[in-house]
């Protein structure tokens, strides 16, 4: 069988201005990168997303994720493919990859086997440079912020108080606390500092979040870097930068156009992480997406209580979207993993592990339903599936009122996936309730109770003292009726990374809050989260190679 990077390397792709002319894009809409990417000019955007035309908008999200793997975005591409199989008039939308989960232990982005988005080694590593471009405009508000206390400090910034982190698109833990400023005087103000990853950086979210370079300027400014020594919110606005910033972040903006291997056009445009950011691509590619297509399959970041949730908390409410249809990603070997089965035996008969583990499923389910959406849930095959294992995860499935149906993509590209496309046509034909889990007007301290209790199944919020008292002080100073965004971890419901299964009536500890005043998020910490992660003790990055001619191995 064929590696992922090597079915993508013998496919065949179009000229990327073929593809954006099935959806009616013109050549001269288009900035190229190379033959195979192209980027959307910003004189068509805002003929796009001036459009009345609107798509459905198919929400594609998974079960907690394990080692044993889920293939969300495998099933995306495949969806995308298949309601192109049927004659639907679709575009795909999802996230562009990280280089630290890349080089890590995650691996790429771009699905696998017969459902790719392709060219698969540019899109995982660099792409069009978003990711850099955002690192850079980070790290240029940070500097600004370190050269006005450097320049004599009129603002009066409490150098204790700078919440303001540079970041690097990688996984490096030596950088989570740092001290800058070493040196002589004229090296800067000695303090404390740390690095997050790029795709938790704030900036990261705002230019998800940001409908034209208007929107992204008044979001940098309203960035809250730190305090003054008498307690006062300082705002990016005020060191005067904003519009330099935007210029950074100006080409990174624009949505990136590319293809599936079965020559679906797909945008690929930002990344914020779902375990420590909101975890969805931007705005601008999946309105530009709705505006082009009948149908839009999108995905949210790793399982449902984290993704799913922030998809329909954040992103929907500020863009004023809807999903007409939510797909949920099952494996059996992750359930029976879920039901504890040790990796390697996932590969011989278990019902009855895939019975308890089933358990997740069902609260994703149960969780999707209380949006206002009933899910479509697929099954992901894998070769070793048993008839016996498929039918008792169908008739499960079913007891709750929700179709399932096997996914075939992996192996066998978009033909393997039209019965789900089937489906979820149909269930796009059909009104839903679709609503937030809380109203903005609710206290902070509620809204995450509300999370924690309804998704995550916790009895209880313990919130730190620390965290208490930001709480309070954001809602003094105008910022409580945002919306908020848990960290925490991805590997379970809960927060403890070692509960697999369907966790319940814990306490589940917010040590930290954190102002995205940018964003329009408050952030809250659970667990030992962390926002920049380390690299496993074999790293991903030792299979990857490249030879004489420039041809990428070991990516996956």
């Amino acid at each position: 069988m064929l590696s992922d990077i090597e079915i993508s390397q013998k496919n065949e792709m179009k000229p990327i201005t073929e593809i954006a002319a099935s959806v009616n894009l013109q050549a001269t809409d288009l900035e190229l990168y190379g033959d195979y990417k192209a980027k959307v000019k910003y004189s068509k955007l805002k003929e796009i997303l001036s459009s009345d035309k609107k798509g459905k908008l198919i929400l594609v999200t998974a079960i907690t994720p394990t080692p044993a793997g889920e293939g969300k975005s495998t099933v995306s591409v495949g969806l995308g493919d298949a309601l192109h199989h049927i004659g639907k008039n679709v575009v795909i939308a999802l996230r562009e990859p990280s280089l630290g989960p890349c080089f890590g232990v995650k691996g790429g982005a771009t699905g696998g086997g017969y459902s790719q988005v392709v060219p698969m080694e540019d899109i995982n590593l660099h792409f069009t440079g978003d990711i850099h471009a955002i690192s850079i405009a980070n790290n240029f508000l940070a500097s600004v912020i370190d050269n006005h206390i450097q320049q004599g400090n009129v603002l009066g910034i409490d150098p204790r108080q700078i919440s303001w982190k540079r970041c690097v698109d990688l996984n490096d833990r030596a950088l989570r606390n740092i001290v800058i400023g070493l040196g002589a005087t004229t090296d800067g103000t000695p303090r404390q500092d740390g690095f997050n990853i790029t795709v938790a950086s704030e900036i990261m979210a705002i230019l998800c979040l940001s409908k034209s370079i208007k929107e992204l300027k008044e979001r940098i400014g309203n960035i809250v870097i730190g305090q003054t020594y008498d307690k006062r919110n300082v705002l990016a606005k005020e060191l005067k930068v904003e519009g330099a910033i935007a210029a950074i972040l100006k080409d990174a903006l624009k949505p990136n156009l590319v293809q599936t291997l079965e020559k679906t056009p797909a945008f690929i445009h930002g990344g914020p992480f779902a375990n420590i950011a909101h975890g969805c691509n931007s705005l601008m590619a999946t309105l530009s997406a709705l505006s082009l297509g009948d149908y839009v399959v999108t995905e949210a970041g790793f399982g449902a209580d984290l993704g799913a949730e922030k998809f329909m908390d954040i992103k929907c409410r500020m863009g004023n979207i809807k999903p007409s249809a939510i797909v949920i990603v099952a494996t059996v070997r992750a359930l029976k993993m879920h039901g504890g089965v040790p990796k390697n035996e996932l590969g011989a008969e278990n019902v009855e592990a895939l019975t308890k583990g089933f358990e997740n499923l069902k609260t994703h389910i149960e969780n999707v339903k209380k949006f206002g959406v009933t899910p479509v849930v697929a099954i992901n095959h894998f070769v070793n599936d048993t008839d016996a294992e498929v039918s008792t995860l169908k008739k499960l499935t079913e007891e709750l009122g929700v179709k399932a149906v096997i996914s075939k993509g992996w192996a066998e590209g978009g033909k393997g996936v039209t019965e789900l496309a089937e489906e979820v046509v149909k269930v796009c034909e059909q009104p839903n309730d679709f609503h937030q889990l809380y109203p903005l007007e609710m206290p902070l301290e509620e809204k995450i109770e509300t999370i924690a209790k309804n998704i995550y199944r916790a009895k209880s919020v313990d919130i730190q003292p620390a965290a208490a008292k930001k709480l309070k002080a954001f809602a003094e100073a105008g910022y409580g009726n945002l919306p908020v965004c848990i960290a925490k971890t991805q590997n379970s419901i809960s927060h403890e990374k070692t509960w697999v299964g369907a966790p319940k009536d814990y306490v589940l500890p917010i040590r930290e809050v954190r102002l995205s005043a940018g964003a329009g998020f408050v952030v809250a910490l659970a667990g030992d989260i962390m926002i920049m992660p380390g690299l496993p003790k074999v790293p991903a990055a030792e299979a990857i190679d490249v030879d004489d001619d420039g041809v990428i191995s070991g990516l996956f």
